[in-house]
């Protein structure tokens, strides 16, 4: 009895566990089949408005669309960059169009980043699978798969086309604001990025000085620098801070997180690396002459590596040295790198943040220190082959000048970039 009572225990077990199993799968089956697109109209002509803003706020005013991409290294798929109210966006469609007239719509996975820092709103991908037999060039985002396709703003599917690289180095700098005037050391460190070989300097502008707009203009018709509207702080309240502070603002940092996952997928077809960095901070090589054969070293050292991170090092633009006072630069706002040659000490329990520069095609999603999704392995690089030289205002301010680490690494580029600096001051603030 007690035999035949184990096996009729068993059995049930068993059927119990099978039919989960098939209750399952049949749901995630049908939640797979919830996402394919599907046909919703026919005859219908894609006749809504192109829109070419930077940030495009929906009719629900809790999502916004900053651009889609193609992306095919998983399956064929929109991505599309945004900027979403974590509890409140609860389902999104793309609207694709596909010729002969026929609109299909797919419904969105809605990925808000990890790294929010508590604020309500943050980066986000909404990402739907596309129609098979079709390369749609342009996508309308809605809460609903019903509606009029020519009341929807359209947005144009970036990364279609295939490029081969044309750069090999872009710099993205995120969010300039706070009516941003430090005019000596931007072109110190635009300069210094060309000598170690960038060829374009992404910035995505909030607001800056009339003189930095000026320095701006310069470098734009140069063709270093590609200058993105950052109207941010038009659709939500900022913060300056990266974690929230519980005062009533929406997104942290001026939305810098999305700025940086944006510049990723923008250059992603055109830039063979792309560097993380900020305006005041310099990826300074120490074992090699410029970017492109250090990262070639760093490649051999570390196959299959699609991030290599940085220690960010404060050297304090409070400590000066009178090395390098040049007359002519004293007239100009800002900082002069060349006389903040004094470094903080690393701290006991500490971590130094780090910056990164990346193979964009590895890179699914980024943070601000770290990715946070890719196909490829981190790697932190070793100071002695490289640091961050980052001149602002000290985080140890009260260390006497003798506890500081005299490190003058970046005077070996002194004369390129004092000839480069004054050609560039001599057609925009001189």
């Amino acid at each position: 009895m007690l035999r035949g009572g184990k096996k009729s225990y068993f059995a049930a077990a068993v059927c119990v566990i099978t039919l989960t199993s098939m209750v399952t799968i049949s749901y995630l089956r049908l939640q797979r089949l919830s996402h394919l697109p599907k046909i919703i109209q026919e005859g219908s002509r894609c006749r809504g408005r192109i829109t070419n803003s930077t940030i495009t706020a929906l009719k629900d005013n809790r999502t916004f669309i900053i651009s889609p991409y193609f992306d095919g290294r998983e399956s064929k798929v929109t991505r599309v960059i945004g900027i979403v109210h974590h509890e409140d966006v609860k389902q999104l469609y793309c609207w694709f169009c596909c010729q002969p007239n026929k609109i299909y719509v797919s419904r969105a996975k809605i990925d808000v980043h990890s790294d929010r820092f508590e604020f309500p709103y943050g980066a986000t991908d909404i990402v739907c699978l596309e129609p098979q037999n079709c390369d749609p060039t342009h996508v309308s985002i809605h809460q609903s798969p019903h509606g009029n396709i020519e009341q929807l703003p359209r947005f144009e599917i970036k990364n279609r086309k295939a490029e081969t690289f044309s750069l090999d180095f872009t710099v993205c700098i995120s969010a300039m604001f706070g009516n941003y005037n430090n005019v000596l050391q931007f072109i110190q460190s635009v300069e210094m990025y060309k000598i170690l070989g960038v060829q374009k300097v992404v910035i995505y502008k909030n607001n800056c000085s009339r003189l930095m707009e000026k320095v701006l203009k310069f470098y734009v018709e140069e063709g270093t620098v590609e200058v993105i509207p950052w109207p941010i702080d038009s659709h939500l309240r900022v913060s300056s801070d990266w974690r929230f502070m519980h005062d009533g603002t929406h997104i942290g940092y001026y939305g810098q997180i999305t700025a940086l996952n944006d510049c990723i997928y923008r250059n992603m077809q055109r830039s063979k690396f792309v560097v993380l960095s900020d305006a005041d901070e310099i990826i300074l090589p120490l074992k090699h002459p410029d970017w492109k054969t250090m990262m070639s070293s760093l490649q051999k050292q570390n196959p299959r590596t699609g991030v290599f991170l940085f220690e960010n090092h404060i050297f304090p633009k409070t400590v000066s040295t009178h090395v390098f006072n040049i007359s002519s630069w004293n007239a100009v706002p800002g900082v002069n790198i060349l006389q903040h040659v004094h470094r903080e000490p690393d701290r006991k329990d500490v971590i130094n943040p780090k910056k990164m520069i990346i193979d964009p095609r590895k890179v699914v999603q980024t943070s601000v220190h770290s990715v946070l999704r890719a196909y490829g392995k981190s790697v932190d690089v070793p100071m002695d082959i490289a640091l961050i030289y980052h001149c602002r205002v000290p985080l140890q301010g009260k260390l006497p000048r003798e506890s500081l680490i005299r490190d003058t690494a970046l005077w070996r580029y002194n004369s390129s970039l004092i000839m480069n600096v004054n050609k560039v001051l001599n057609q925009t603030v001189l």
